[in-house]
């Protein structure tokens, strides 16, 4: 099964909110997450710069941390969203205001914009994605050892169906998740992944590709 993009959000089984993200790409595979100092980026690999031109879409900060809260997007809406959170919006009205005002990718998929964000300090996670046909954000409390997620294909909705079982407590074993664990390994064209987990100060930050 294809869902293209995964934003994803949730605890591990000991107790620690997290999230992650992952591109499946059946048109732009040589992409890889890059772990910077306070944030994660996707980029093109080394000799597929040139896709950049083909479309420009491809690149973006992925995963950005304010505070006790750590955001997942597939998109350029990934900084304006951290921002308005900083700023002190509720995640809920940070991720629907810019997703509503930025709309889904002009690409000639009119790919759905997807964000996911948790708040370490309230217990809670909010999904979110804008199609060509809606708007949808959604909260959910935090849940040991659950992940929920929302795809740009496919399982496109927050819903109470889009959830998986986490067995992974640790970044690297989160990327590793959601790239090849659980429901997660039935998702076809796995490109590459990151993910941010709490340790209770801080978010840490890991990547990897498929």
């Amino acid at each position: 099964m294809y869902l293209g993009r995964i934003v994803c959000a949730g605890m591990t089984p000991d107790g620690k909110p997290c999230v992650a993200y992952r591109v499946s790409s059946r048109s732009f595979p040589n992409r890889s997450a890059i772990t910077l100092s306070d944030k994660i980026a996707i980029l093109p690999r080394a000799g597929f710069e040139s896709d950049l031109a083909k479309n420009p879409y491809i690149a973006y900060n992925c995963v950005r941390l304010s505070g006790t809260i750590a955001l997942a997007t597939n998109g350029s809406q990934t900084d304006p969203i951290i921002e308005k959170i900083a700023m002190g919006y509720p995640m809920r009205d940070a991720l629907a205001s810019c997703m509503l005002a930025m709309d889904y990718e002009k690409d000639h998929l009119n790919t759905p914009r997807v964000s996911a964000a948790v708040d370490a300090a309230a217990k809670k996670l909010v999904l979110g994605i804008i199609r060509h046909d809606a708007l949808l954000v959604r909260e959910f409390p935090l849940a040991a050892g659950e992940i929920r997620f929302v795809s740009t294909y496919t399982m496109d909705r927050p819903c109470d169906e889009n959830v998986d079982q986490l067995t992974a407590s640790t970044t690297d074993e989160l990327t590793q998740f959601v790239i090849r664990g659980g429901r997660f390994a039935e998702f076809e064209n796995a490109v590459t992944a990151a993910a941010a987990i709490w340790n209770g100060t801080s978010f840490d930050l890991a990547s990897l590709d498929a």
